[in-house]
C-alpha cells in the first residue's frame, strides 16, 4: 500500500480528530486567561482548574463503563460533542466582575504626581513591572505625552484646596474627575516598589486647564483614584484592583462560570475517551498506527490556533481586554460540524467483559501497572501548568500582557506545539515505540519534560518561548501516544473503553488537577519562572528515579509475567500484527 493511500475506514476518524481539535483550540487553551479578565485571581483560577480534572477523573470510566456494558459508544460521543459546544458558547455570556485599576494621586508644594506601587497581593513582582517601564523606551514612547482619566474621592479638606487653588466649584459628587496630562519622560523609579509619574497640567470637566498646583503639605491632596489611561504600557503597570477571592466565590459570575466549566470539561473528557477507544477499534491489531490518526488532531488545532490568536488581536480595540467572541463561535462551528462528520463513524464493539471492574482491577496489582499510573498522574501535573499557565506566564512573568500582539503569539506558541511538536510525533510515534519500547519512551518523556521547564525559567523575552515549544512534540504527542497505546494493549477484552477512561482519568483527573492546584498556589505566592523551574528539577530527578525502578522491575519479573502480559519492550520492540494479541491478558 501506498505510503498517502488513505483507508476509507479511517477517513472519518482522522475527520473527526482534525474537527474536533480545531473546535477546542480556539477556547480550551484561552480559558484561564479569560477567566482573569472576567476577574478571577490565579488562586481562583487553579482552585477551579483543580475541581475540573477531578469531574473529569469522574466522568471518564463512569461513561466509559456504561459504553461497555450497553454498547452505546456512539450515542456518549455524540452527545458529549454537543454538550461541549453549547457550554462553550454559554461561557462567552458570563459578565465580568467589577475590577479597577487604581493609583495613588498627590498634589502638594509645587507639583502634582500620581505613583504606581505593587508591593500588595494584585502585583507581588516588582520585575514584571520593571520590565514593561523599559518598554517605555523600548517602544519610542519617551517624550511623548499620553492622558489619563483619574476619578479621586475627596474630603472636605481636599475639596477646599480644590476650589482655592484650582478654581473648580462644581462638587457635584463626592469624587473629582479629570483628565492629567503625563510626559512619558517624567517617569522614573521613585522606590524599590513604587514608580512616581509627574503631571504636567490638568483638564477639569468644565474644561478648564490648568497646572495643578497645591499649597504646603499639610494641606495636600492624597487620595487613591480609579485610573484609566490611553497609554496600555501605562495601564499595564497600574494595579488592577481585583474584587477580594472571598467576594468572588460568593458571585453569580463565579458559580455560572464553574458550572459552564464542569459541563464542558466532562463533555472533552468523555469524548476524547470514547474516540481513541473507538479508534484502536478501528484499527485492529494495528495500534501503533494510533499516531497517524491523531496526528490530524495536531494539524487541526495548529491551523485553529494561529487563526484564533490574528483573529482575537484584530478584533481587540481595548489593549487591556481581549475579544474573544468570534473564538468562541469559531470553536462552537467546529464542533457542530465534528457532530455531523461523527455520524460516518462505524463502531462495533464485539467484545463483552462480564465483570468490568473485576477484569481492571486485577491489572492494578501489577507494580509494573501501578508505576505506568504514577507516571501518567506526575506527567499530568506537568501538562496541567502547561495547559492552565502558560499562557499566563507569557502575560504576566514576561511582561507580553503590556503587547498588543500577544494573542498573535499565543497563537504562534500552540501553533508550534501542534504543527512543529505533535505532529511530527504523533506521527512518528509508533516507529519511535516499535524501536525503544513504551518503558524507555516513559523515560525520555521526562527527561524533555524537565528540560522544557528548565529552559522556561531561565527566559526573559517572550519570543524566546517559541523554540522551546517544539518540545511539546515529546511531553504531549510521545506521551499521548505512548499512553494510549499501552492502556488499549493492557485493557482486559470488553473494558476498552474503560480502561482508556481510566487512564485518561488518572492524566487528568489526578494530575492536571494536582498540577492546577500547586501551579495556582505557586504562582499566587512566588512566581511563574519559579515554579516551572522547580517542576523541572523534580521532573529531571523523577526521569532518573523512573530509570532505575525499571531496571530493577525487569530483573525482579524476568521469567515471570504473572496473570497477564503487558507491553514488557524495554529491550523488545512494540508489534502491531497480530502477534500484538499475545500481549492482551492471559486468562
Amino acid at each position: 500500500m501506498g505510503m498517502f493511500n488513505i483507508n476509507k475506514k479511517l477517513w472519518p476518524m482522522k475527520a473527526h480528530y482534525f474537527l474536533w481539535n480545531a473546535g477546542t483550540a480556539p477556547v480550551t487553551p484561552f480559558l484561564t486567561v479569560y477567566a482573569k479578565q472576567l476577574g478571577f485571581s490565579s488562586f481562583i483560577v487553579g482552585i477551579i482548574y483543580t475541581i475540573l480534572p477531578i469531574c473529569g477523573m469522574i466522568a471518564r470510566p463512569m461513561f466509559g463503563a456504561v459504553a461497555d456494558r450497553y454498547k452505546c459508544q456512539k450515542r456518549i460521543f455524540l452527545m458529549n460533542q454537543l454538550l461541549t459546544a453549547v457550554m462553550f458558547l454559554a461561557i462567552l455570556y458570563i459578565p465580568e466582575t467589577t475590577t479597577v485599576s487604581r493609583a495613588h494621586f498627590a498634589c502638594h508644594s509645587s507639583e502634582s504626581v500620581f505613583d504606581v506601587c505593587w508591593n500588595n497581593r494584585t502585583h507581588r513582582h516588582a520585575d514584571r513591572n520593571l520590565f514593561q517601564l523599559e518598554q517605555l523606551e523600548d517602544a519610542h514612547l519617551i517624550g511623548d505625552t499620553t492622558n489619563c482619566e483619574l476619578n479621586c474621592p475627596l474630603n472636605d479638606k481636599m475639596w477646599y484646596t480644590v476650589k482655592s487653588w484650582w478654581n473648580y466649584s462644581d462638587q457635584s459628587g463626592l469624587n473629582l474627575k479629570f483628565n492629567a496630562h503625563i510626559p512619558i519622560d517624567k517617569a522614573e523609579q521613585f522606590t524599590e516598589d513604587c514608580i512616581i509619574f509627574k503631571i504636567s497640567n490638568i483638564t477639569l470637566p468644565n474644561q478648564k486647564t490648568l497646572v495643578p498646583r497645591c499649597p504646603a503639605k499639610d494641606n495636600a491632596i492624597s487620595s487613591f483614584c480609579d485610573i484609566k489611561c490611553d497609554s496600555q504600557y501605562l495601564n499595564s503597570l497600574v494595579p488592577r484592583q481585583v474584587v477580594d477571592d472571598n467576594v468572588i466565590i460568593g458571585s453569580y459570575q463565579f458559580w455560572l462560570f464553574v458550572t459552564f466549566m464542569i459541563l464542558a470539561w466532562i463533555g472533552q473528557a468523555v469524548v476524547i475517551s470514547v474516540s481513541d477507544t473507538i479508534c484502536f477499534e478501528l484499527l485492529g491489531d494495528k495500534p501503533s498506527k494510533y499516531g497517524n490518526q491523531r496526528c490530524f488532531g495536531s494539524l487541526g488545532w495548529g491551523i485553529c490556533a494561529v487563526i484564533t490568536g490574528l483573529i482575537v488581536d484584530a478584533t481587540s480595540e481595548d489593549d487591556n481586554k481581549s475579544n474573544y467572541t468570534y473564538a468562541f463561535y469559531l470553536g462552537f462551528t467546529m464542533i457542530l460540524l465534528d457532530f455531523l462528520v461523527s455520524f460516518r463513524l462505524k463502531t462495533e464493539q464485539t467484545n463483552v467483559s462480564v465483570n468490568i471492574l473485576r477484569d481492571v482491577s486485577q491489572l492494578l496489582t501489577d507494580v509494573r501497572v501501578c508505576v505506568f499510573i504514577l507516571w501518567c498522574i506526575f506527567i499530568g501535573m506537568c501538562t496541567g501548568l502547561i495547559w492552565n499557565f502558560l499562557f499566563w506566564f507569557i502575560e504576566e512573568d514576561l511582561g507580553g500582557r503590556s503587547h498588543t500582539w500577544i494573542k498573535t503569539l499565543e497563537g504562534i506558541v500552540m501553533a508550534i506545539q501542534c504543527l512543529g511538536g505533535e505532529l511530527p510525533l504523533f506521527f512518528l510515534s509508533g516507529w519511535i515505540v516499535r524501536k525503544i519500547g513504551h518503558v524507555n519512551c516513559m523515560t525520555f518523556i521526562l527527561l524533555a519534560m524537565g528540560l522544557r521547564f528548565i529552559l522556561y525559567s531561565l527566559l526573559s523575552d517572550p519570543w524566546w518561548i517559541l523554540p522551546i515549544e517544539f518540545f511539546n512534540g515529546i511531553t504531549f504527542g510521545l506521551f499521548y501516544a505512548c499512553m494510549a497505546s499501552y492502556a488499549s494493549i493492557i485493557a482486559p477484552p470488553g473494558t476498552e473503553t474503560t480502561m482508556q477512561g481510566l487512564v485518561g482519568a488518572v492524566f487528568e483527573g489526578i494530575g492536571a488537577s494536582i498540577g492546577s492546584f500547586v501551579g495556582g498556589y505557586m504562582f499566587e505566592e512566588y512566581s511563574g519562572k519559579i515554579t516551572y523551574r522547580i517542576f523541572g528539577i523534580v521532573s529531571l530527578v523523577l526521569c532518573l528515579v523512573h530509570f532505575g525502578v525499571q531496571l530493577l522491575i525487569k530483573r525482579a519479573h524476568k521469567g515471570d509475567l504473572g496473570t497477564y502480559r503487558p507491553p514488557d519492550d524495554t529491550f523488545e520492540p512494540f508489534v502491531d500484527d497480530e502477534q500484538s494479541q499475545e500481549l492482551k491478558l492471559v486468562r
